[in-house]
């Protein structure tokens, strides 16, 4: 048994949603993103993610990372004139540098080594949020299958994806761009400290706190 809480690296931490399931799990969390994060709920450092990892990615028991996901989402498709950073390579490759175990965040079609993915629907939340976590420690299967059930929006969005932008009409809600019930999108993914701008890219936190629960017991056994 641990004799004090293990620490965790949150990297491109955001506003913390990945943080605060780490914590919940049990772990001391710090995070560390280039932007400011004034909402960011435990201890943080503005600065370069990779940089500050090969500073004191050593003192930390999990490495959690997170890294630019434009890449790979739906921005890359409806802009293909722009340009994104291609980060999560060279962010495995540091990981792995580093020695301890670690976990990448990312969005469905990210180059992810046998990622498992997470939904809000198999932790009960109203949302529709689908991640991948890759990780170098085995990690069970999801609590319950992806599955998403009650009214949905009748309205295509012209991508084709079902937009849903509050829970007064809908039973699951869609939190991307900034026209969405701020109000709701706290209920629907667990989250009651971000602005607008932070939740629309954040993860709920019971997805890590799922993960997290299961890196403790992991580093309890060794």
């Amino acid at each position: 048994m641990l004799l004090q809480s293990p620490r965790l690296l949150d990297l491109f931490c955001g506003g913390g949603g990945c943080s605060v399931g780490y914590a919940r799990a049990g772990f001391d969390v710090v995070g560390v993103d280039i932007a400011p994060q004034k909402n960011y709920p435990f201890e943080f450092h503005q600065d370069d993610a990779l940089e500050f990892l090969a500073e004191h990615g050593h003192t930390f028991d999990v490495i959690h990372a997170s890294p630019v996901c434009k890449k790979y989402s739906v921005l890359a498709n409806r802009y293909p004139d722009r340009i994104y950073p291609d980060s999560v390579g060279a962010v495995r490759t540091a990981l792995i540098a580093n020695g301890k175990p670690y976990i990448i965040e990312n969005v469905p079609g990210a180059p992810l080594v046998n990622p498992l993915m997470l939904c809000g629907s198999m932790f009960g939340l109203r949302v529709y949020r689908h991640r991948l976590f890759e990780c170098n420690l085995s990690l069970g299967l999801p609590p319950t299958p992806c599955q998403h059930k009650g009214k949905v929006s009748s309205n295509r969005h012209k991508r084709g994806a079902y937009i849903a932008r509050t829970l007064a009409n809908f039973d699951v809600l869609t939190v991307t761009g900034h026209d969405f019930v701020l109000a709701d999108a706290r209920v629907a993914m667990g989250i009651d400290w971000m602005n607008q701008a932070d939740i629309s890219q954040a993860i709920p936190p019971a997805y890590t706190e799922w993960i997290g629960r299961q890196l403790i017991f992991n580093i309890e056994s060794v």
